[in-house]
């Protein structure tokens, strides 16, 4: 299987009111069994609360995040590597300036909100 180069494009990027989720490596793009995405978010916004049924690895690039994961809330910077476990409740906002990080899962991935037993794809992860 040949090397796959992939770019950031505008039809693989999704932009929420929280922030710019850009899709890197997926299913779609050669990559069958990881994804990763670059993730911007201007302080001040907060993502929903949610879930997803596979673990995620989020390692900040620029200024500094807040995760509430379960209930537990960590901050993480540049240098760094945050674990989320499958299906644990999550949140997350940029802290004080524009943050920045990219996000490896597993592929297939579905997101939902705690208590639904309702599932869809993340679009960047496909």
């Amino acid at each position: 299987m040949p090397m796959h180069l992939i770019s950031e494009t505008e039809e693989r990027t999704n932009r929420t009111p929280a922030g710019v989720a850009a899709g890197l490596a997926a299913p779609s793009q050669g990559s069958n069994e990881v994804c990763t995405w670059r993730v911007q978010m201007d302080p001040g916004f907060e993502a929903p609360l949610h879930l997803i049924d596979r673990d995620q690895v989020w390692m900040p690039i620029a200024g500094t995040f807040s995760f509430t994961v379960d209930g537990e809330t960590q901050k993480a910077s540049a240098g760094q590597a945050v674990v989320i476990p499958a299906n644990a409740s999550r949140q997350f906002q940029a802290i004080g300036e524009t943050a920045q990080a990219l996000v490896a899962m597993a592929a297939g991935g579905r997101a939902g909100v705690p208590g639904s037993d309702e599932r869809h794809p993340l679009p960047w992860a496909l």
